[in-house]
This record gives structure tokens, C-alpha cells and sequence, in this order.
């Protein structure tokens, strides 16, 4: 019994120890799971919290947007000049970005955050080794200054802070593609030997004269001793690069309101849709040389020819990519009878036609440039296969997306000059960036007139010489170059004087503009249509003019009107009857119904360049058997209103 009694005893007590055990288990693995679930709260508050965040900072872009859209309006109904759109979204910009920056305080958060790992510099990933298992963390931002203090609205300052790549890869694309799509072709293509050495000779130019004038800021600045970090040649060129790239927009508008001469309108509208597109592939030029040796910033002859042929590869190759996808769009559109429903047919159009930008800056190449000439090469072709609604809705949609992403990109200027937290103002280099851009475009302008007008028997009379010379504002892509790579002394100079640059131009040159176009006596009120006079070297009208280069570009168009056009879309006159007859097979295959139908008409602007045989171009009509009367009228026509 005894033996029972001891043995019974004993298990009890095991069953107790066994019972404990198992509620300490539970009530850790509990207590566990309490934790987590604690934690997940936290997580998706922190979400919802951030989302929040994010919607509200997207809300004050939209807000912006439409402040700006409804003070347009009131502008152009009161016919109010002085200021552009784009310079009225910048205003809006500074204001928010004041109100950001010294109005709304939020509160940093650093619960969990482990403040004691020490490093000389910040990384823009770390990873962190927890329990064997590794997680990659993404650099924010900085939180607390070198004196241990917290940097004052640093979360709320970040969130309203973009990604670079937004601005390349989001709002570039519509504005670029716009340009080329919507280029008046005729006034383009008769000025096109000057435009091309504006954009090309000029630029190159323009970013040497920059970037020697700026290394002699620097070099003083050395001198004196206010400068705190490294800033080479390679640096002053390429700020020249990214400087040179013109942006009148604000100018353009006002011509384009007050139909201002269309030669003038042509030099300058041409001169920045290229030289944008120069200006990118020079900068990614400048930056690609890299001399043998353990100084990279000394002269090296194989590293220049190097960049130089880096220019012409990604040049060359981002305008071949572009003129290829806007080819194989428009035998999509040729090809198919996608323009039986044209909502599918618009759509297509749309994301080929911003592809091309993606796949060239995948590829390598500059999708700047490669939407720029695939846009002109779906105005000049593939339009003419689109559906009429189609033609319509493309023109209408890439007008407002390059209207709304402009105005978002000039918002989001006036934000940054409060918001961005590395800023570095230099006075000396703010002015000698000053100076450098207005002698870089006075050394673009004035030599190449010059010499253009040597061969030029439509003159650039010095008074347009003088309206280009002013019109040399800054804008988008100047910004967009600027701010895409910041992690630099040097580059956050940049940027800051960039910004100021901007803002100068945009508000001084473009809200001068109208009382230019005044003061210099240029024509406005003109036709675009009808207009057949010339300006002569010194101001005067002269008539009987040929416009500059125009047999070749006439036997072009030719060309283009009997084989190309027809080749490539429904337009012009059937390959049956332009092509030999031994190709009747193939002209057969090639040629549509739709150009049976359309009887060889040319149904865009282009149809002026090309005359019939024996029969003058009417562009190259003589213009001296214009009446007298007529010709009186367009000689003195309207002039700027000087209110």
C-alpha cells in the first residue's frame, strides 16, 4: 500500500511539473502572438497612415494644377500678357513650397530606430543582418544633423520630394512627343539648314563658351576660398550642356497668340525642340569621358574622340530607334482595319508612341530623342492613316498631357526651392552661371546669323537676331537634367543656380516678350497660310524671295508625295500609277483601298511644298504679281499693341 501511495504521490507531482510547463508554453506562445498581432496593428496603421500621407501631398499638385488652369483662364479673358502660365505655376509652387517648409511642422518618428552605427557616409542601400536572415534598407533621408539635433520636417519634406526618374520616364515623354507631333513642317523644313545649326553647332557652342566662362568663376572662387568641394572642368561643361537646353515655351505661347512672323516663330520653336535633344545626348557625351590614368578630370586626345563618338552613336541610334517605331506603327495602321474602332486604334498609338522612349533609354540611346523624331515621324506619316476620330482624339490628348505635365514640372520648380533639403546658394557662381548663360547664347546667335546669312537669301535680320537672343529661356529639360543626379558638391550647385536660372528667365524674358516684339518692330497678325514676304537684314519686307534651300527640299517632298507618302500610308497617289510597270505586282500588294479612294490627294500641310509638273509650288509662287494693294497690306501689317 505503501509502495501505491508513494508511487501515486509522485505522479501527481510530475503531472504538475508537465501541467506548469505546458502554461508557461502557452502563455509565452500567447504572449507571442500577441506581440505580433500588436505589431501588424502598428504596420497597417503606419500604412494607412502613409497612404494618407501620400494622397494629400498628390492633392497639392492637383490643387495647384487647377489654381493655375483657373487663373489662366481669368489671364487670357482679361488679355493679360506679362505673365505665361508656366511662370504663374512657379509662383503657385513658392507659395506651397513656403507654406510646406515654415508653416506645417510634422513630427519624425523613430520609434525602433537603431541610432548607434556609425559611418562616414551614407549609402544608398544597407543590408542588415537579422537572425541569419539579410534585408536590404533603401536610404530616406537624414534625420538628425551632425550635432545629434533632428533635421526639422524631414519626413514631410521627403514626401513631397520626387523620384528623378518621374520626371524622365512620366512628364518628358507627352512634352517632347508633343513638340514633334505637333511641328508646323512646312515653316520648319524651309528654314531647316539654319535650325539645325542653332540646335546642333550652336549648342556644342554654346556649352563650351558656358563651361569656359564658369571654370574661370570656379578657379576665382578657388582663390578666394569659396568653395568647399571638388568642381572640375568636366563639371563647369557639363552645366554648360544642361543649361543650353532652350525652353521658350512662355515666348512661343505669346507668338503664337499674336501670330508673330512665322520664319521667326520656325527658328526658334525648331531651334528648342533639337537642341534639347543635342543638349541631352552632350551632357551623357560629357559624362562618359573618362581619361586612362588615375586622374580623371586631366586632358586625354582618345578620351574626347571617345565622347565625341558616343554623341554620334547614341544620337544616331536614339533617331534611328524613333523613326523605326513610328515605321511599324503606321504599317499597324496601314495594315489593319484598326481604324474601324478607333478607341482601340487611339490606344495603340498612344503606348507605341510612348514605348519608343522606354525602349530607347532601355537600349542604351536617348528616348528624349527618340520620341522627338518618332513624333514627327507619326505626324508626317502615320497621321494620315488614322481614322478621323482618331486624328482628333491624339491631337487633343497629347496637347493636354504636354499641358499638364509642363505646368506640373514648373509647379513642382517653385516646391523644390523650399522643399529640396540639399541646396547649395553660392552667390559668386549664381552670377557667374548668370553671365555664362547670357554669353554662350549671345555666342550661339549672333556668329551663326552671321555666317548663315552668307548663303541665305531670305535674310535673319538683326532684329530677329535680337527676339532669339532674348527668347533663350530655360525651362523643363534644364531642370530635369539638373535635377536628376544630386549626390555632389558640384551637382547640388548646379541644380540651385539652375533653378534661379529658370525662374529669371521664365518670369523677366518671357513677361518681357510682348514689349520686345514692340520695341524691335516685328510683324504680328500674320497668316501662317498666306504669308510670302520676307525680312530683309535690316528689318525691311522684300518680296519675290525664295525661301532658303528651296529646290532640294522641293524635289524631297516630290519624292515623298510619289512614293513614300503612297508606300507608307493611304495618302498621296496609288504606286500603280508612280511606279514602273514592271513593279505592278508589288504596287498592287502595297497600295490600299483607302488610296483608290482618296484620288492622290496629300491631306496635310505639306501638300504646299510639292507642285505639279510645269506648275510653281504656290510657297515658291512669284510673289511680285501679288496686288499692290495686298502686298501693302501684308508689308505693314499690324504691330505689337503697346499697352
Amino acid at each position: 500500500m505503501g509502495s501505491k501511495i508513494r508511487s501515486y504521490v509522485f505522479l501527481t507531482s510530475t503531472e504538475c511539473i508537465v501541467l506548469v510547463c505546458m502554461t508557461c508554453l502557452f502563455l509565452n506562445v500567447n504572449c507571442q502572438n500577441e506581440n505580433a498581432g500588436m505589431s501588424n496593428v502598428i504596420s497597417e496603421r503606419k500604412a494607412e497612415e502613409d497612404h494618407r500621407q501620400d494622397s494629400a501631398d498628390l492633392l497639392i499638385f492637383i490643387m495647384l494644377l487647377t489654381l493655375t488652369i483657373l487663373t489662366i483662364w481669368l489671364f487670357k479673358h482679361r488679355r493679360f500678357r506679362f505673365l505665361h502660365e508656366t511662370g504663374l505655376a512657379m509662383i503657385y509652387g513658392l507659395l506651397v513650397g513656403v507654406i510646406l517648409r515654415f508653416g506645417v511642422h510634422g513630427q519624425q518618428d523613430l520609434n525602433n530606430v537603431t541610432l548607434s552605427c556609425a559611418m562616414n557616409s551614407s549609402p544608398a542601400t544597407i543590408l542588415v543582418n537579422v537572425s541569419g536572415h539579410f534585408y536590404e534598407y533603401t536610404l530616406k533621408g537624414e534625420v538628425k544633423d551632425s550635432d545629434g539635433e533632428d533635421v526639422p520636417d524631414a519626413e514631410m519634406l521627403k514626401k513631397v520630394t520626387f523620384d528623378p526618374e518621374i520626371f524622365f520616364n512620366i512628364l518628358l515623354p507627352p512634352i517632347i512627343f508633343h513638340a514633334g507631333y505637333s511641328l508646323k513642317r512646312r515653316h520648319f523644313f524651309r528654314n531647316l539648314g539654319s535650325i539645325l545649326s542653332y540646335a546642333f553647332v550652336g549648342t556644342a557652342v554654346s556649352c563650351m563658351v558656358i563651361g569656359g566662362v564658369l571654370y574661370g568663376c570656379v578657379a576665382f572662387m578657388k582663390a578666394v576660398g569659396q568653395i568647399q568641394g571638388d568642381f572640375f572642368f568636366t563639371d563647369c561643361l557639363f552645366f554648360g550642356a544642361i543649361i543650353s537646353a532652350t525652353d521658350p515655351v512662355t515666348v512661343l505661347a505669346i507668338f503664337n497668340e499674336l501670330k508673330v512672323d512665322v520664319d521667326l516663330y520656325a527658328l526658334l520653336f525648331g531651334e528648342s525642340v533639337l537642341n534639347d535633344a543635342v543638349a541631352i545626348v552632350l551632357s551623357s557625351s560629357i559624362v562618359a569621358y573618362q581619361p586612362a590614368g588615375d586622374n580623371s578630370h586631366t586632358f586625354d586626345g582618345s578620351a574626347m574622340l571617345k565622347s565625341i563618338g558616343v554623341f554620334l552613336v547614341v544620337f544616331s541610334g536614339s533617331f534611328s530607334l524613333g523613326v523605326v517605331t513610328g515605321t511599324v506603327s503606321l504599317y499597324v495602321t496601314k495594315f489593319t482595319k484598326l481604324r474601324e474602332f478607333p478607341l482601340l486604334e487611339t490606344g495603340l498609338f498612344f503606348l507605341m508612341s510612348w514605348s519608343t522612349f522606354l525602349l530607347a533609354e532601355a537600349c542604351g540611346f536617348t528616348g528624349v530623342v527618340a520620341v522627338l523624331f518618332c513624333g514627327m515621324t507619326q505626324a508626317h506619316y502615320t497621321y494620315n492613316n488614322l481614322s478621323a476620330e482618331s486624328k482628333d482624339r491624339t491631337k487633343q490628348l497629347f496637347e493636354l498631357l504636354n499641358f499638364l505635365a509642363e505646368n506640373f514640372i514648373f509647379s513642382y520648380m517653385g516646391l523644390t526651392l523650399f522643399t529640396f533639403q540639399y541646396h547649395v546658394f553660392n552667390p559668386l557662381f549664381i552670377l557667374g552661371a548668370f553671365i555664362a548663360v547670357f554669353v554662350g547664347r549671345a555666342a550661339n546667335i549672333y556668329p551663326l546669323s552671321f555666317l548663315l546669312n552668307l548663303g541665305r537669301k531670305n535674310k535673319i535680320g538683326s532684329n530677329f537676331q535680337h527676339v532669339m537672343m532674348f527668347s533663350g529661356l530655360r525651362g523643363a529639360m534644364a531642370f530635369a537634367l539638373a535635377i536628376r543626379d544630386t549626390a555632389t558638391y558640384a551637382r547640388r550647385m548646379m541644380f540651385s543656380s539652375t533653378l534661379l536660372i529658370v525662374f529669371f528667365t521664365v518670369w523677366v524674358c518671357g513677361g518681357g516678350t510682348t514689349p520686345m516684339l514692340s520695341f524691335m518692330n516685328i510683324r504680328v497678325g500674320v497668316d501662317s497660310d498666306q504669308d510670302n514676304t520676307a525680312t530683309g537684314v535690316d528689318g525691311g519686307e522684300r518680296r519675290g524671295v525664295r525661301h532658303e534651300g528651296a529646290w532640294p527640299f522641293r524635289m524631297w517632298h516630290s519624292f515623298d508625295h510619289k512614293y513614300l507618302k503612297p508606300f507608307l500610308t493611304h495618302s498621296g497617289p496609288p504606286l500603280t500609277t508612280t511606279l514602273p510597270a514592271c513593279c505592278g505586282p508589288l504596287a498592287r500588294c502595297l497600295t490600299t483601298s483607302q488610296a483608290y479612294q482618296g484620288g492622290g490627294d496629300v491631306h496635310d500641310e505639306d501638300s504646299e511644298l510639292i507642285g505639279s509638273e510645269g506648275a510653281s509650288s504656290p510657297m515658291y509662287t512669284d510673289i511680285s504679281t501679288v496686288s499692290q494693294s495686298s502686298s501693302f497690306n501684308n508689308l505693314h501689317g499690324p504691330t505689337v499693341p503697346s499697352g
